[in-house]
């Protein structure tokens, strides 16, 4: 049994997601980072970095691993799938992980900061990190012209890819004209457990298509910048 330890933000669905995908079952402990709970000391105990989401698993007495990227990668070896054993196809799933782990994510991240939660217009940041995030939907773009998933076949990469990118309407960025990554969009919104892992560890309803929803719901967020 795996305890995740998480809140409902694309980070958090990626660890959902993956449990959801691998079918290895776990209990949900809500943390609510709005009020820092995140940095509470029975949490950084477990991840010092003070970082949803968290796993423990207790059948490695009580292993905690933290790091989206890690937990997917500790998940996929423990169940055997979703990550390739050969050494070529492992590297292709890493290497597009790292890709979500240190572009995609990071840039979303920060277009998310200054385009719905800062307390100033700063035009000039928003700019940066939304092109930058449409560049890097432009190389998924690219790529998936020519390949049905990221990797060779449907992996971790994608999972964790498809948690953050879903979610472009929030940042702010446009994915017109991107055939081939709405396709995939698409298409991965149905892939087994996808639909039940971003509802952990509970639905946010309609709030990436709602404005006022968002709009109500950046306003209370903005406390976490402090966080």
């Amino acid at each position: 049994m795996i305890d995740l330890y998480t809140a409902p933000t694309p980070n958090g669905h990626k660890a959902s997601c993956t449990l959801e995908a691998l079918e290895i079952p776990y209990e949900t402990h809500f943390v609510n980072i709005s009020e820092g709970e995140q940095k509470a000391p029975d949490f950084l105990a477990l991840n010092p970095n003070g970082r949803i989401p968290v796993i423990v698993d207790r059948e490695m007495d009580n292993l905690a691993v933290f790091e989206t990227g890690a937990i997917m990668v500790y998940l996929a070896e423990k169940a055997g799938r979703l990550l390739p054993t050969d050494v070529k196809g492992r590297s292709r799933v890493m290497q597009w992980l790292m890709f979500q782990m240190g572009g995609v994510g990071p840039m979303m991240g920060q277009a998310n900061v200054f385009y719905r939660y800062f307390p100033e217009t700063l035009q000039p940041a928003i700019d940066r990190y939304q092109n930058e995030c449409r560049r890097l939907f432009e190389v998924l773009d690219g790529h998936l012209a020519a390949n049905e998933w990221l990797a060779d076949d449907y992996s971790i990469a994608d999972i964790a890819n498809w948690c953050w990118v879903r979610t472009h309407k929030w940042s702010g960025v446009s994915v017109e004209g991107l055939e081939n990554l709405d396709r995939w969009l698409m298409v991965m919104r149905d892939q087994p457990g996808m639909a039940k892992g971003i509802e952990v560890p509970f639905s946010l309803g309609n709030l990436l298509e709602d404005e006022e929803e968002a709009e109500a719901f950046a306003k209370n967020a903005r406390t976490m910048l402090q966080k």
